[in-house]
């Protein structure tokens, strides 16, 4: 028989405290349903005394990697001797993670203070708005404004910061960066970047600024490359671009991660072990190595050997391709859109040999899913269709009827709307048999990943 892939949550519930504050926070609008405008997070940050200007800042922009990306730029300039700040979106359990100080998520009660810090400036600011026909500080735009006080709190030297959506009229915006990141661009949110690659690139773009060194990805599309070269010449921008001045020379998969070679701005870096699976995590560690060269000497210095190979193999991304059991292995991928369904999909077959593929999906209502379960079918050998507890994901029956025309084959798809009973489902079908090599691999949203990760008893903290 199998075991139990259900242990129960290991994390404690929000506090009450905790829970009102952040039904506060999504009481207010989010910002992909207002017009774009910074005016909001700049009139806030004016009256706190711009505390985003009390420390150097990186920003990331793309579509996929920047969380990653963001983690491992960050630990190299811990191991470097900087006291750091980060913050990225989503969360994948608590809102707490959004804001980490020194690598480390703060607590319930820094979360709470950095919201009663805000809440005066906040006021006025809603007021304003609201006097003049406008709407109040957006979620996102709140969350930003306290991201940027605890770190002038703590104090911080570096705060390394990642997008919410798009680049130009996103919150995060009102950092003036030292250095600017941009990830692969692909498809994605285009209710709101746009309905083109171009469109999209012009928005991430955005964050791209005269003084800051930008680092750039390979871009999947050209169309992508040409707006980002086109706007770096237009600022007149100093810029390092993979497969160009920087890049991965080398790179062996092996347990628990890599072994890389990478051609930095400044230097080559030989053999250093990367604690991550996937040639997508190895690009995303050399956008994080440049963009460190960039800001600690204007790319001209090179980082220490022993300081990068120990950041490097501490690195944890949680929620990104991320084994979270084994026997039968359970892999799990916030994989939501198609591009970063193809990458999971290629992670799997050079890191894995699963002889049985069992997917377990859920996805939200906004995203592409046929295209997204069109990218995993090839690698699945059954699919275990089901559905998150978030508000906008897809009812487990629809997503099936559309696996089902997908995968061209009814009986390589199941439903089983219960989440704990779909795990257990996709773990049965992985050890049917008694097939020791039979591996689940969880895709479709955040929301899912974090979920997955909540009932297998993986703890969240970094």
């Amino acid at each position: 028989m199998p075991s139990s892939p259900r242990p129960g949550p290991s994390r404690p519930a929000l506090s009450p405290e905790l829970r009102e504050v952040y039904a506060a926070l999504l009481d207010r609008a989010p910002e992909n349903q207002i017009e774009p405008d910074l005016s909001r997070i700049m009139r806030v940050m004016e009256l706190m005394g711009d505390p985003q200007n009390a420390y150097r800042s990186i920003r990331i922009a793309g579509t996929n990697g920047k969380t990653t990306t963001a983690r491992i730029l960050e630990r190299i300039l811990r191991e470097a001797g900087l006291r750091t700040g980060r913050t990225t979106s989503p969360h994948l359990h608590s809102p707490v993670e959004r804001i980490a100080i020194d690598g480390v998520s703060i607590d319930e009660e820094g979360f709470l203070q950095a919201y009663r810090d805000v809440e005066p400036f906040a006021a006025v600011v809603d007021a304003e708005q609201e006097a003049a026909g406008g709407v109040r500080l957006t979620y996102f735009e709140y969350l930003t404004a306290m991201s940027f006080q605890a770190f002038a709190s703590a104090p911080v030297d570096v705060a390394v910061v990642e997008t919410g959506l798009g680049g130009t009229w996103d919150a995060t915006g009102v950092v003036t960066p030292d250095v600017t990141v941009i990830t692969p661009i692909s498809l994605d949110h285009q209710d709101y970047l746009g309905d083109t690659i171009a469109e999209i690139a012009g928005e991430k773009a955005g964050i791209l600024t005269a003084e800051a060194t930008a680092i750039l990805a390979n871009q999947p599309y050209e169309d992508a490359a040409d707006v980002l070269r086109e706007r770096i010449t237009e600022l007149g921008a100093e810029a390092a671009v993979e497969d160009q001045q920087i890049g991965v020379l080398a790179r062996t998969p092996g347990v628990g991660g890599q072994m890389l070679t990478l051609q930095g701005i400044a230097g080559r870096y030989e053999e250093v072990f990367l604690s991550l699976l996937g040639e997508h995590q190895a690009r995303n560690a050399l956008l994080a190595v440049a963009a460190t060269e960039a800001l600690l000497g204007d790319g001209g210095t090179v980082l220490d050997g022993e300081m990068l190979g120990t950041a490097l193999a501490s690195i944890t991304s949680p929620g990104r391709a991320e084994v979270v059991r084994q026997s039968p292995t359970v892999l799990l991928d916030a994989a939501h859109n198609p591009a970063g369904a193809l990458t999971l999909v290629e992670t799997v077959r050079e890191n894995f040999r699963f002889t049985r593929t069992i997917g377990l999906v859920g996805i939200l209502q906004e995203k592409d899913a046929e295209e997204i379960l069109a990218v995993l079918e090839p690698l699945l050998d059954y699919v275990v269709i089901t559905q998150s507890s978030s508000p906008r994901a897809i009812p487990t029956d629809v997503l099936a009827d559309l696996a089902r025309d997908v995968f061209d084959d009814e009986d390589r798809v199941l439903e089983q709307g219960g989440l704990p009973d779909a795990i257990q489902a996709a773990v049965d079908l992985a050890e049917t048999e008694g097939d020791q090599f039979g591996g689940v691999v969880v895709a479709g949203s955040v929301t899912l990943a974090a979920e997955v990760r909540d009932l297998l008893g993986v703890p969240w903290e970094d």
